[in-house]
């Protein structure tokens, strides 16, 4: 099941009629905000993890170029094999050649986000190549042929009668059940065998470290580890802007994510991954390769403030507080990047054109940058691609694909019409009174919430009028 970002709407108005999703969301979501909670209960504790995690990716961002080389140059150091793709494109032929050149038909997936972006799996299935989720989430999405709903939880708008369901459906042998630890180990089962059969093992990036050309892998699961070491190949998928300056940047990231994404203070599995297998090592992959993609975040990084969306460590805070997100869930937005920071993503991934109507579907409540644990200005970037929709380009600016596509000449002439009014006294006083004796015109329908407002009062002078006489 795959939305578009262009069916917003009615994906939303779907979503609000399906009691059953909001239940499972309305759970889900006051878990989380309780858990981000007691996670951060200090406040100054929480305002300094935040500060210096804000710091900490300004930082590297403004100094992307140059890590991305140091990183490549560490890396290839290292033993690992560094690919660099401009687009989705680009991104799945490096891992087709690289699979097929092992004779490789089964890859075993970890969690990743960008591998959803790219549509990896469906693009390896065109190549006879299947890709097997081993993250439980991911796992139990791809049974029902669905995309994940959040970034952290990808299976969070399931409950566990509708996970049951599934695997009644698909898992031969599976006698149903209601008990979610029977469900978890039934996943476990049938991946655990994959494991051992796999031919490659795919994984993202939580933090590259130039520094040292180190791939920092951030998990509860234990599957990331899994297919990072049992396969002969293993194949990380990064965007570009996953990069960090020094292994130092690492830990108060990760005390940032962890706490934010599930309320916890550390997770199970921290991986740190420097090379391949070396000679006097008995287990690990043979070959490491690491993909880079820019994929529209060339684009951001070129604009000062457009930027800030790449300081996102992807933790989901601010989809498990927003009123819009918690209602609707992820799917309705179309987007592999749902909520939020993907109304601030996507337009740059997949063109304002496609996706002109989710930066307008927000309440600007500011709850989503309260919480982002690196100070995205969320809903100024909102504002922001509201503008970028709808406007030219500033002079020198870096156009997004799409940029005014939700231009309208009829809005044009009202704001044209108003601007012109508020700037003639005369003809402002004019349609005020107008305003004030001809209400009883408008549509019964509007007539509650017209009926205790009034037009404002004309000024007797205008505020030019006042200073010039304050003036004499």
């Amino acid at each position: 099941m795959h939305n578009q970002p262009q069916l917003f709407h009615p994906q939303a108005e779907a979503a609000l009629a399906d009691k059953e999703l909001r239940a499972n969301f309305r759970g889900a979501m006051d878990y989380l905000r309780d858990k981000r909670k007691t996670a951060f209960d200090d406040a100054a504790e929480e305002n300094a993890i935040r500060d210096r995690s804000e710091a900490i990716r300004q930082r590297c961002l403004s100094k992307l170029p140059e890590l991305l080389e140091q990183l490549e140059a560490n890396c290839i150091a290292n033993g690992i094999r560094v690919h660099w793709a401009e687009n989705a494109e680009q991104a799945n032929a490096i891992f087709t050649d690289i699979i097929q050149s092992h004779g490789g038909t089964l890859a075993v997936k970890g969690k990743s986000m960008v591998s959803e972006e790219i549509e990896l799996n469906a693009a390896m299935a065109k190549e006879g190549i299947s890709c097997l989720e081993s993250d439980m989430g991911e796992y139990i999405v791809q049974l029902g042929q669905e995309t994940p709903s959040h970034i952290i939880m990808p299976a969070i708008h399931k409950n566990k009668r509708q996970v049951a369901d599934l695997f009644a459906e698909h898992v031969p042998g599976f006698e149903h059940t209601l008990d979610v630890d029977t469900l978890i180990q039934t996943g476990r089962r049938v991946l655990r065998e994959k494991y051992r059969t796999a031919d490659v093992g795919v994984s993202g990036v939580n933090f590259a470290v130039a520094e040292t050309g180190t791939l920092c892998l951030v998990e509860n699961e234990g599957n990331g580890r899994m297919c990072t070491t049992v396969p002969e190949v293993h194949i990380a998928i990064t965007g570009i802007e996953k990069v960090v300056e020094f292994l130092a940047d690492v830990p108060p990231l990760f005390s940032a994510l962890t706490r934010s994404a599930t309320g916890q203070m550390i997770t199970t599995y921290f991986n740190m991954i420097s090379g391949p297998r070396k000679d006097d090592e008995l287990d690990g992959p043979k070959e490491v390769h690491l993909v880079l993609l820019d994929n529209g975040r060339s684009q951001a990084f070129a604009d000062e403030e457009l930027r800030k969306t790449l300081q996102c460590i992807r933790c989901g805070a601010c989809m498990n507080h927003c009123p819009v997100y918690t209602r609707i869930g992820g799917h309705a937005y179309g987007t592999v990047y749902p909520g939020p920071i993907g109304k601030i993503i996507s337009p740059h991934l997949m063109g304002l054109d496609a996706t002109q109507d989710l930066p307008t579907a927000s309440s600007l409540c500011g709850a989503c940058g309260e919480v982002c644990p690196v100070r995205i200005p969320i809903p100024e970037l909102l504002q922001r691609l509201r503008h970028e929709a709808k406007q030219e380009p500033n002079p020198g600016a870096l156009p997004l694909r799409g940029q005014k596509a939700a231009a309208s000449n009829t809005e044009a002439f009202v704001w044209r019409s108003f601007a012109l009014a508020t700037r003639q006294p005369a003809l402002y006083r004019a349609i005020t009174w107008c305003a004030t004796r001809l209400r009883r015109l408008i549509p019964s329908k509007l007539g509650p919430w017209t009926r205790c407002r009034t037009a404002p009062r004309p000024a007797a002078r205008t505020l030019r009028e006042l200073m010039a006489e304050r003036n004499k």
